[in-house]
């Protein structure tokens, strides 16, 4: 359920200025989340500004819509922050299991053949 804005002119990095204007919320609010919520930790460069990316601004819109709209707190926005990238990670490796479970069948199935071959050539 995530909100994606994607700004008129495409750019690698955004500033913290840059990114309150997208996501219509003041820059000390954008510091404070970022000491509460571990998964929003933007590079700063060498001047030691923030530098956003687009994957950290479809982040604050999550937590957004998690305080704003859906009324979670603080403790339970970041719970549901876990949940969701532990339910992607689970979706990543899945097929990689399904996989495994396959060739372990499809390994059965030629043992079984070779010995039904091995019955009918005696």
């Amino acid at each position: 359920m995530t909100n994606t804005v994607h700004p008129e002119i495409k750019k690698l990095y955004y500033s913290i200025s840059e990114v309150s204007k997208l996501t219509d919320l003041k820059q000390y609010v954008l510091r404070y989340w970022e000491t509460e919520f571990k998964q929003l930790n933007p590079p700063k460069n060498r001047a030691g500004n923030r530098t956003y990316r687009q994957k950290d601004i479809d982040l604050i819109l999550e937590i957004k819509d998690l305080l704003y709209k859906r009324k979670f707190t603080i403790d339970g926005a970041r719970n549901e922050l876990s949940k969701e990238r532990s339910a992607k990670k689970i979706l990543v490796e899945e097929p990689k299991v399904i996989s495994e479970k396959y060739e372990e069948t499809i390994k059965n199935i030629k043992e079984e053949l070779r010995s039904i071959l091995t019955i009918i050539a005696e």
